[in-house]
């Protein structure tokens, strides 16, 4: 669905710098708009899938290019976009990023007073969790830029990032900073700030993120994407369908209506207003129709979700097919899945495939996901969609079209790939000592995990 109103860019040749860019959702979303992007990313399976789709990529970690290798970077980029590793700050994680948000801040501040790099970098190191600081990279290449002479000391025009919720007030910190205080340079940004719920953008999943978009001083005031879809309220759905919390609780299945055969309505069979917002999508009408390698699922079902639900652990909500996906994570291959014989036959099915947890993040049908940890990868991964409709807003193009993103996506050749390796490894069938390793990845200590009191555990 593309608007009709006519649209300029901002930036006449926009090209993203994609920092901790995982399987690529945020630079597919890049492809559907027309606009290049390189990805920085350190985890060596979600390079092979990058690679795999024909992405652009260093496998590297992200702090290391900005103190080693900046100057390498292609002078032309011009958009910096981001979502830094949520562990620490989600609520599925540890937490040790909520603990540390003021100390963060503090951060903040002394990299926009123009602290020495050394000196914040051994401060960080006392950090309980390291990846917590992985939040600062952003803001730390933005001024980074406006010291490379490779680039001129030219500031990057745009900034987007996206974090888990639980991060919203430091981006309101660094939208404070980079409106008032400005880079060490000068360099002053607008900023708009908010927490988006990624249904309201046509992702057939329930999820919130807090995103940031900054234009440079002079190219506009910056406004977030206008939603194009309806949001979901639980509470609206269980009363129209008889639910309550004490059936999800329980773990009881409930009855869907059941699927009459017919094709699902398009978007373009449901709007009759361009402006209006259209039904959420569910997870019926995205999976139900064959689609590349994907044969369909239009028998009815029901999702048991691995997480529990209104914070209580033992509570596993449920959902039909006629409902969005609950957040699409790391443990989407975990949720069990439910079909219908018959109006009193159920049974458990076969769980979602890659593709299938792919196409419910948005990715287009056949995405090459590879290596290890490809639920994570999924789970992990931006929706492209909601990414497109981001770098839009950003970028003042118009709404992208869903469409883009439905037909069966085209696998690099092997020569495409090899290159695209050799390029981002080092070597065309392998990694190479500029690689990272996994064992270097630091995992929480275990002083920053929930402990459970003997009393509560004996109950």
């Amino acid at each position: 669905m593309t608007s009709s109103v006519h649209h300029q860019s901002i930036l006449d040749k926009p090209f993203v710098l994609d920092l901790f860019a995982g399987p690529g959702g945020l630079d597919v979303a890049g492809q559907a708009l027309g606009i290049p992007s390189l990805g920085i990313e350190w985890d060596r399976s979600a390079c092979l899938t990058r690679y795999a789709a024909g992405l652009d990529t260093l496998h590297a970690d992200v702090s290391a290019v900005r103190r080693d290798s900046f100057e390498s970077l292609p002078p032309e980029i011009n958009v910096l976009a981001g979502g830094p590793p949520c562990q620490t700050y989600s609520v599925a994680g540890h937490g040790a990023g909520r603990q540390a948000l003021e100390r963060v801040k503090e951060y903040i501040e002394r990299l926009m007073a123009g602290d020495p790099d050394e000196e914040i970098d051994k401060d960080l190191k006392t950090l309980s969790d390291p990846r917590t600081a992985l939040v600062l990279e952003p803001l730390r290449y933005a001024i980074q830029a406006t010291r490379s002479p490779n680039r001129e000391k030219r500031p990057y025009d745009v900034i987007v990032l996206e974090q888990v919720r639980e991060v919203e007030g430091l981006w309101e910190h660094y939208a404070k900073v980079l409106e008032k205080t400005g880079l060490p340079d000068g360099t002053k940004y607008k900023v708009v700030f908010d927490v988006l719920d990624t249904e309201t953008y046509g992702v057939p999943q329930t999820r919130s993120r807090a995103v940031l978009i900054a234009r440079r001083e002079g190219l506009g005031e910056p406004s977030l994407p206008s939603p194009t879809h309806h949001s979901y309220e639980a509470k609206e759905w269980n009363r129209r369908n008889g639910k309550n919390e004490h059936d999800q609780a329980a773990g009881q299945v409930h009855q869907p209506t059941l699927c009459d055969g017919t094709e699902p309505e398009t978007e373009e069979h449901q709007a009759t207003d361009e402006k209006a917002p259209l039904p959420w999508r569910s997870m019926g009408e995205v999976l139900a129709n064959p689609a590349g390698s994907h044969p369909g699922r239009r028998t009815p079902f029901l999702v048991r979700s691995n997480y529990g639900s209104s914070s209580k652990p033992g509570r596993r909500g449920v959902r039909s097919e006629q409902q969005p996906a609950f957040t699409v994570t790391g443990k989407i291959s975990r949720f069990v899945v439910f079909q219908h014989l018959d109006e009193n036959i159920v049974y458990e099915g076969p769980r979602f495939s890659m593709n299938e947890a792919g196409l419910l993040q948005s990715f287009p049908p056949d995405y090459p996901w590879s290596g290890t940890a490809q639920a994570q990868q999924v789970g992990n991964a931006v929706p492209p969609l909601f990414g497109a409709h981001l770098l839009s807003a950003a970028l003042g193009l118009p709404q992208p079209d869903p469409e883009a993103l439905r037909k069966p996506w085209q696998a690099a050749t092997e020569e495409q790939r090899a290159k695209l390796r050799s390029d981002g490894c080092g070597a065309a069938d392998a990694c190479t000592d500029r690689c990272p390793r996994p064992e270097d990845q630091v995992s929480p200590p275990s002083t920053v995990r929930p402990r459970k009191s003997k009393k509560a555990s004996a109950k």
